[in-house]
């Protein structure tokens, strides 16, 4: 009996320990954040408009520009982009498309979603979704894993009819992630993220040049991971405290009653 309960108070601290660890894996899009959201896009990498996550933000443009936003992903976060496009009244079928690329510019491949799609001729919009794989704290030189850093999103028309070159169109783009926990956890992480100019702040501190360069103006509401902590060590941990009570145990069953009392000490 003793024993019994001491499992179960073991298991019940086991509970409430992993319960934060289950919260983490929820997703960290939380309340909208749409007030003072940006209302414009860049034509570029290098003028993409800065959103943060869980901000919904608006564009206007013409059929057949580039619009580009970029976003901080941290390691763990599985980031899903959305985007819409309202089209005007009159226009052709038109095919849309968005695009992410990671901090190298190198562009990533969606787990699923509707990157790219047509709409048809009078549609008043159309809707695209890109669910990308989970952010590493670390990856191999020659890998294309998704890496810490910020995130750039190209939206564009790739099958627009020549009569449907310069209309106005409405665009609006979220970026929502779910933290994949302890799961996508790996031994290792970068030294920097990979956001806009860290390679020259870092050059320009190493000649003591007393300047730094422009970095991202945005990151994670909780500031980059340290990629050294996940729930991964929650679960360790757990799984240490069962493994030494069922040892306990086992000693406990097998052990016997001891010496009986009917032999003799010398026999």
């Amino acid at each position: 009996m003793r024993f019994t309960r001491v499992l179960s108070a073991a298991l019940l601290m086991a509970g409430l320990a992993a319960a934060p660890a289950a919260a983490d894996s929820s997703p960290s899009a939380g309340p909208s954040k749409d007030d003072g959201a940006p209302t414009e896009a860049g034509t570029s990498f290098r003028t993409a408009t800065e959103i943060e996550q869980g901000r919904r933000a608006t564009a206007n443009g013409s059929a057949g520009d580039y619009l580009y936003w970029s976003f901080p992903a941290d390691a763990g976060q599985r980031p899903t982009v959305e985007a819409t496009v309202k089209l005007p009244e009159t226009h052709a079928a038109e095919t849309w498309r968005i695009d992410v690329y990671d901090g190298l510019r190198r562009r990533q491949a969606c787990q699923w979603g509707a990157q790219t799609r047509t709409a048809a001729a009078g549609t008043s919009s159309v809707e695209l979704a890109c669910v990308l794989r989970t952010v590493r704290a670390w990856s191999e030189p020659w890998a294309d894993d998704p890496l810490p850093g910020t995130y750039y999103v190209r939206l564009t028309a790739v099958k627009l009819p020549t009569a449907d070159l310069g209309v106005p169109v409405g665009a609006e783009i979220r970026v929502d992630s779910k933290d994949m926990g302890g799961a996508a956890a790996v031994d290792g992480s970068l030294s920097e993220p990979l956001v806009p100019g860290i390679a020259m702040t870092s050059g320009q501190e190493d000649n003591d040049s007393g300047s730094n360069a422009v970095l991202s103006a945005i990151e994670p509401e909780d500031g980059w991971s340290s990629g050294w902590w996940s729930d991964r060590w929650v679960w360790s941990g757990i799984g240490a405290v069962l493994a030494a009570l069922a040892g306990i145990g086992g000693y406990a069953l097998t052990r016997g009653s001891g010496r009986p009392s009917r032999v003799p000490p010398g026999a």
